[in-house]
């Protein structure tokens, strides 16, 4: 364990602690950008710095190591105004569309620049102009909004393993792109969306949850996805009743299976749920047609069906073929009622290898 000082308070921590995570046990809120906990550590924002005694500059805590008896303080004059600098010269080259823009309410960048009161910027960058227009179905790119924390990158390649974009040009023209700077339906992309669960701002956006309902406006309800049979948690965001969008649970804890990563089924395709070609009752067909009935109805029919031809012709003449969308205690129920209640071990699974 090591000692150090933080805005007057006194701790310890193991050695190999970042600074950051000293000081956020200290109880500093440290401004982060660009740093994610499940990515690699990039340090390019400067968002984190804080100055330490004895150091000749200010140091970005999320990539400096705590040293045994640092003195560090995390709101000094010198770093509010470096944190201030930072903060001007990403809105040098933001586009600012903060009453229509999908992460108005979820916006670090918003956030951080209501906290250290930045309303404009003192310098004149190359301007936003990087907008790329990509007809997916999926993703909204609105790269005249990236601060080029480099967080999509690093998920992209670090969790999805897709790889399918990166940094493109150096200085004022650097942006986000795929090779050869085209659509993402060409590249490697998966559609995953781990970018748009990593994005701090409004650079990368759901395109099926826009102008549904900004996230503060939403009821975020913790569920499990129903796609398949790994059972990732995720947020179904609910207004007014109706799913509008979902988003990732990443605490360990709620969401232990994916920790937020989602795939495309996942995370964009949730607009079944109210689809006008959904069942809304049991049917029965009789003479050719089909005719609303009541579950009692429905269920009697069905039980009656299988045990004519269970005596007929017996047990092995039926079989059940359940589903990775259903719960495992549902499709426990299932081979029960199939292997107990039937007599008959014909039991298979659509997601079987």
């Amino acid at each position: 364990m090591i000692n150090l000082t933080i805005d007057g308070k006194e701790i310890q921590v193991p050695k190999g602690t970042m600074l950051l995570d000293a000081c956020r046990q200290a109880g500093a809120d440290i401004p982060t950008l660009c740093y994610d906990p499940d990515l690699r550590l990039a340090g390019s924002c400067r968002m984190c710095v804080v100055e330490a005694k004895g150091r000749p500059t200010l140091v970005a805590s999320c990539v400096m190591p705590a040293e045994n008896n640092m003195v560090i303080e995390t709101e000094s004059p010198d770093v509010v105004e470096a944190r201030t600098v930072v903060l001007e010269l990403l809105a040098a080259r933001h586009k600012f569309e903060c009453p229509t823009c999908e992460s108005d309410g979820s916006c670090k960048l918003q956030d951080y620049m209501y906290r250290y009161g930045v309303k404009e910027s003192r310098f004149d960058g190359e301007g936003p102009h990087f907008h790329t227009e990509d007809p997916n179905p999926f993703i909204i790119r609105d790269y005249d909004k990236c601060i080029m924390c480099t967080r999509c990158v690093r998920v992209c390649d670090e969790i999805t393993g897709a790889q399918a974009i990166n940094i493109e040009d150096r200085g004022h023209h650097a942006k986000i792109a795929t090779p050869f700077d085209g659509k993402l339906a060409d590249s490697t992309c998966v559609f995953c969306g781990q970018c748009v669960m990593v994005c701090p701002v409004g650079a990368l956006t759901s395109r099926v949850a826009a102008g549904k309902g900004k996230p503060a406006q939403n009821e975020k309800v913790l569920t499990t996805c129903t796609y398949c049979g790994t059972g990732c948690t995720l947020e179904l965001n609910v207004k007014d009743d109706k799913i509008v969008g979902v988003t990732s649970n990443r605490d360990a804890e709620w969401s232990p299976v994916n920790k937020g990563a989602l795939c495309v089924k996942g995370r964009f395709g949730w607009d079944f749920v109210t689809s006008p070609e959904r069942l809304t009752t049991p049917l029965i067909r009789e003479n050719g047609e089909l005719r609303p009935a009541s579950w009692d109805e429905a269920l009697d029919f069905a039980a009656n069906k299988i045990k004519a031809i269970k005596e007929q012709n017996g047990p092995d003449s039926l079989a059940m073929f359940s589903s990775a969308r259903a719960t495992n205690e549902e499709n426990y129920l299932a081979q029960k009622l199939m292997r107990a209640a039937i007599g008959s071990n014909n039991v298979d699974h659509c997601a079987r290898l």
